[in-house]
């Protein structure tokens, strides 16, 4: 049982902790630098380090260290930070909450999406931003593995991936199918071939999206499957880049149905018919099943699921 000694210091503690200590103590935690964290406060080195020297005698033991001349955090820091963190994603929420206590219809949404979901969420956006005009939307397109640092992060209100984690507090709703289907130039020879194996197919030339994107992952994974070595000719870090460099020429590549439209109907491209094709992927909306949802979030939500099941049943 903790002394009466202890309680006064605990509650000691607790008041001399102020937020701009905690400001400040971040910034450098995450420069790694007191010089960069005071640009970045618009404020002075010896006024950063005055808060920090403060900060670590109300807590009695050292917050940094160097190493080979390098800031890292002690053990104690790591904990703050921590601690950190959680204050102020509270109030980050907490700010939330007020706005959309406010007006249901204004506020901010942040959503990370994987870069092959990019054609279709741009298209859905439209209607639902003539809809609620004062809503902002703050999308992130990047590849899989940046999608599960955000939501291990907690950075975002949602997040659309093939790949959701498997934890017990994600939530994972199904949105849209995704088949992902061989391309090649329409003037290919294949592209009159009825059937083609994946052996035949490894010896051409494959173009791929970089390590880290899901459509990369599941095309490994079915080549795993079947024992056959993955041949990458080239690999590129956008879908434009990928159905480019097929219009000229420079390989065959894996692409998701739903960035062909354009090329298709121009006939630059050709979908390919290739045993263990379409690969079947489906995208998933995936959140913390803690997270509070507010109006607007669980609006947008609620719309992304409605436009999935038309969308689908008006293109498969």
């Amino acid at each position: 049982m903790n002394s009466y000694l202890d309680l006064i210091h605990r509650d000691s503690l607790l008041n001399s902790l102020s937020l701009e200590h905690l400001r400040i103590f971040e910034a450098i935690a995450r420069h790694k630098s007191f010089t960069r964290a005071a640009e970045e406060l618009f404020t002075t080195q010896p006024s950063v380090s005055r808060h920090i020297k403060q900060l670590t005698e109300t807590i009695g033991l050292p917050l940094f260290k160097y190493v080979d001349n390098c800031i890292q955090l002690t053990p104690t820091g790591e904990e703050l930070l921590i601690i950190y963190q959680e204050i102020f994603q509270h109030l980050e929420d907490f700010d939330t909450k007020l706005v959309d206590l406010k007006d249901s219809n204004q506020g901010c949404l942040k959503v990370s999406a994987v870069t092959t979901s990019k054609y279709v969420i741009t298209n859905l956006l439209q209607p639902f931003c003539k809809l609620y005009p004062d809503i902002r939307i703050a999308l992130e397109f990047t590849n899989h593995e940046v999608i599960l640092t955000r939501i291990q992060e907690n950075a975002d209100d949602f997040y659309i991936l093939g790949y959701p984690p498997k934890k017990e507090d994600i939530e994972i709703k199904p949105f849209l199918d995704n088949p992902l289907v061989v391309v090649a130039p329409s003037n290919h020879p294949f592209v009159k071939q009825s059937s083609i194996s994946l052996e035949r197919l490894a010896k051409e030339q494959l173009i791929m999206r970089e390590r880290g994107s899901e459509t990369r992952m599941a095309v490994e994974m079915l080549f795993a499957e079947r024992g056959i070595r993955m041949p990458v000719k080239l690999e590129v870090s956008s879908n434009n880049a990928t159905k480019q460099a097929v219009i000229e020429g420079l390989g065959l590549a894996v692409l998701s149905i739903h960035t062909l439209y354009p090329e298709l109907q121009r006939n630059q491209l050709s979908i390919l018919n290739v045993k263990g094709f379409p690969i079947l992927q489906q995208w998933q909306i995936a959140y913390p099943k803690k997270k509070w949802l507010s109006p607007i979030v669980s609006t947008f939500l609620e719309y992304l699921l409605t436009e999935g099941v038309r969308t689908k049943s008006e293109n498969f």
